[in-house]
């Protein structure tokens, strides 16, 4: 009778060890043990790793670039108001044949000449499209004439020259400061964008790699039961309770679970490389080596949105659609700037100031000052092209950009109301998909429970549980995708939107 008992007790002992893995398996989900997904390394929330980029990301750099260049060009094009001072000095020499000869030697006669010139003046363009000249000048004409006495010709004045019909008045004038003011607008939202398109990128990589946790997480539960499974079948297989076949099958299970998680493994370093890159300027390949690990993000909030309503409100904040109205009107001031390059050229000339005359330099300019010899004139010069083929051609590209800018502005309108309800449905269905993944994961946990109850009365096996515990992780990685599928799909939103910034809190300071 003792026999009897030992022996039933060894095989309920034996029995249990073999049910342990098994157990153990099973509870595996409500076991808190290290992460295995989360490698040792620096750990980072979405928030700083939106920082990070701000201040190292490359593509905002370059944009920032865009943005100074097209500030330097407006400093560019004002400068053609910038008065021009100009200093000249010439001196010549010049022996000139006259018509009669030498009777001695029977050569030609021949006249000499010399001449010392100096100039100083300052010149510009007005905004209404006058250009002026204020300026002095004294020429020493000097020479055979007159046996090389000095003769100075001394003149200081002013001279203009003021456009009546092409390039009169502001328009044709400030057209080109204008068209580069909108240019630095048009940079400036240029640059806004690859801000906003930056942060979005960085919070996809964020989740994405967020999500590659879960991925690895599940390969190695995946692996691991495989495992568990293969142990327990080969101990039956030694009692003679299972065929070869089935041990052989669980080790290839085995093997084909180990490759899952060698291939989650890459994913995961993929996806943080991928963020490294959008927030590190680090050119060294120590970039690689180098590992970060990330807060789990919190619960994004349910929220409702109403595309028709927040059509209004991209309108006002995407960047591309102040682009295109800002190039509407750039193409504008360049049809009126060509059109008036139609008319033709019709000039008011005019010059007024003091001569002075005399063999003393300083006599000669005390003439000028005193203005006892003044001088005055005034003229019209037109200038008509016979065809104005230039003329025509370029006003009729600009009537065409134009339109084609209308075309293009209008494209962008259409392509905001489609993006913005497709962002709102990837809105919607994300929620739809947390809900379904979410019970679909709560029925797995009680089919797994369910599972483990029959298995300790002897009514189901490890293989049951082993799957059971799969179609939990699954269903559980579902739901992180769903989750995560929501957070970018909020981000697209507000991208699509424009007002990414805004709900950040983040000021752009604009290279200049």
């Amino acid at each position: 009778m003792r026999v009897a008992k030992r022996r039933a007790s060894h095989l309920l002992m034996r029995h249990f060890r073999s049910l342990i893995p098994t157990l153990c398996l099973a509870l595996t989900p409500f076991i808190h043990a290290a992460d295995p997904a989360a490698p040792a390394g620096e750990v980072l929330s979405l928030n700083e790793a939106i920082q990070r980029a701000l201040a190292k990301n490359y593509a905002i750099k370059v944009s920032g670039f865009d943005a100074a260049i097209a500030s330097a060009r407006v400093t560019e094009a004002l400068g053609k108001f910038d008065p021009v001072l100009r200093g000249e000095y010439n001196h010549a020499e010049n022996r000139n044949p006259l018509l009669t000869f030498d009777t001695t030697t029977g050569l030609r006669n021949t006249t000499a000449d010399e001449t010392d010139s100096y100039e100083i003046g300052l010149g510009g363009l007005a905004p209404w499209g006058l250009t002026y000249r204020l300026g002095a000048s004294t020429t020493n004409y000097r020479g055979t004439f007159n046996a090389y006495a000095d003769n100075y010709d001394s003149f200081a004045g002013v001279s203009f020259t003021q456009p009546l019909l092409r390039d009169f008045g502001f328009g044709p004038t400030l057209a080109s400061i204008r068209i580069a003011r909108t240019n630095r607008g048009i940079g400036e939202w240029q640059f806004k964008q690859s801000v906003i398109d930056t942060i979005t990128r960085v919070t996809f990589a964020y989740h994405d790699l967020n999500f590659a946790y879960a991925a690895l997480r599940t390969a190695t539960r995946s692996r691991d039961l495989a495992a568990g499974l293969l142990d327990e079948n080969e101990k039956r297989f030694k009692v003679g309770a299972m065929s070869e076949y089935d041990v052989t099958a669980a080790r290839s299970r085995v093997a084909s679970r180990e490759e899952g998680v060698l291939s989650a493994e890459r994913q995961v370093r993929d996806a943080e490389n991928y963020l490294k890159l959008l927030i590190s300027d680090d050119r060294t390949t120590g970039l690689l080596d180098r590992r970060i690990v990330i807060e789990p993000p919190a619960p994004a909030p349910i929220v409702v949105v109403d595309p028709a309503a927040d059509f209004r409100i991209a309108l006002e904040n995407r960047p591309d659609y102040q682009q295109a109205r800002l190039g509407l009107q750039r193409s504008d001031l360049n049809t009126r700037l060509q059109r008036n390059q139609l008319l033709p050229r019709v000039d008011l000339v005019g010059s007024y100031g003091a001569n002075g005359l005399d063999a003393s330099r300083g006599a000669s300019r005390r003439q000028v000052q005193d203005r006892d010899y003044r001088s005055s004139s005034f003229g019209v010069v037109v200038s008509v092209p016979l065809t104005f083929t230039t003329e025509r051609g370029r006003y009729r590209a600009a009537k065409l950009q134009q339109r084609q800018s209308e075309a293009q502005l209008e494209q962008v309108e259409q392509a905001i109301v489609v993006q913005v309800g497709n962002a709102a449905g990837q809105i919607e269905t994300a929620q739809k998909r947390i809900s379904a993944d979410r019970h679909a994961r709560e029925l797995a946990q009680s089919t797994l429970d369910s599972e483990v109850k029959r298995l300790r009365v002897g009514q189901s096996s490890t293989f049951f549980v082993a799957q059971q515990q799969e179609l939990l992780s699954i269903a559980e990685v579902r739901e992180a995708a769903a989750m995560s599928d929501y957070h970018k799909a909020l981000a697209e939103y507000d991208r699509q939107l424009g007002i990414t910034l805004q709900k950040l809190n983040i000021s752009l300071d604009v290279p200049k």
